[in-house]
């Protein structure tokens, strides 16, 4: 069989006494280890939703009776209004502390070191009991000049120079210290996510922003974060995640308006303690999907025009981060 010069790809006519050539059969190929993956976790997926239908243990009657009642409606709004507040003042701080890390004077990038390097190592469990039992250290909070004490007497100055002072019972409460426990280690993290996305920009355009006059701050408030936003939304967006779920640590230390809290507490009053967890668990999912929803959008929003964005679009609704 010869080949037209024209048109490499189309035969021509066989010569005389050739036969001819027969049509390419395709056949498929196949995959029987998929089939039989598939079959398995069928099979897996039917024996899970068998359990959750027949045993009596998960008590369903008594667990959507119990889980929405007003002491746990409570602890909803508590739970959003702990993580909600965790992140607006993890985020300030860590953008701040992210700028001392980067700042060429050594004070202030090694203080921010230390403060990372000792919130990133601690955990939040333990973070949140510890600030629950600051009382021990200090009766009274007072604000003022500090050293009033040694200096007022030299001077020949009476009294102190303290503004205000207030009970460390009355001003640790239980949510303010479980605030404070979340709100300064998530700015540990976020200090690190907005450090990678300010590094992420390139130097040249502050070099050439300041060479234009600009200020140090201009151009980072006009330049340089803008552009790492691209870089620094997405994991804060796994964060906030992260944080609603952290809020169930703040129990232990304790807060009683608190969503696990008052779930366990019905569990533990009724002897009824496992649809109680499953419950929260109910509750966690819910919330932390809306959570998640919201991340997917403002992701969408700051990644708008990126070439980037659908290879980072696929990785969204992956892992909604951990606990510390």
């Amino acid at each position: 069989m010869t080949v037209s010069a024209d048109n490499p790809e189309q035969p021509e006519t066989p010569a005389p006494g050739q036969s001819p050539p027969e049509p390419i059969k395709a056949v498929p190929v196949r995959h029987p280890g998929r089939w039989v993956a598939a079959a398995v976790i069928l099979v897996l997926a039917a024996m899970f939703v068998h359990m959750l239908l027949t045993n009596e243990a998960f008590q369903w009657g008594f667990m959507f009776e119990n889980m929405f009642l007003p002491p746990v409606l409570i602890g909803v709004r508590t739970t959003l209004l702990l993580a909600v507040l965790a992140m607006v003042i993890g985020v300030v701080l860590g953008v701040i502390i992210a700028i001392m890390r980067l700042s060429t004077n050594p004070i202030l990038s090694g203080v921010a070191w230390l403060y990372t390097w000792f919130f990133r190592a601690t955990p939040r469990l333990v973070l949140a009991v510890l600030f629950g039992n600051l009382g021990i250290l200090y009766q009274t909070i007072e604000f003022g000049l500090p050293f009033d004490n040694y200096w007022m007497p030299l001077l020949g100055l009476e009294g102190d120079a303290r503004i205000f002072s207030v009970d460390a019972t009355t001003f640790l409460s239980g949510f303010m210290a479980g605030l404070l426990a979340l709100a300064l280690s998530e700015a540990a993290y976020m200090a690190e996510i907005v450090r990678a996305g300010l590094q992420s920009v390139d130097r040249g355009q502050t070099e050439a922003a300041q060479a234009l006059g600009m200020s140090r701050g201009k151009v980072l408030w006009r330049i340089t974060l803008p552009q790492a936003l691209r870089v620094i939304v997405p994991p804060t967006g796994n964060e906030s995640v992260a944080m609603l779920k952290d809020t169930a640590l703040v129990a232990y230390v304790p807060v009683t308006s608190e969503l696990f809290f008052q779930l366990s507490a019905i569990g533990s009053r009724t002897f009824q303690l496992f649809p109680m967890l499953v419950a929260a668990c109910l509750w966690y999912l819910a919330i932390t999907s809306l959570f998640m929803i919201g991340q997917y959008f403002l992701e969408r929003r700051f990644l708008k025009g990126d070439p980037r964005r659908k290879a980072g679009m696929r990785a969204l609704g992956g892992a909604g981060g951990g606990t510390r």
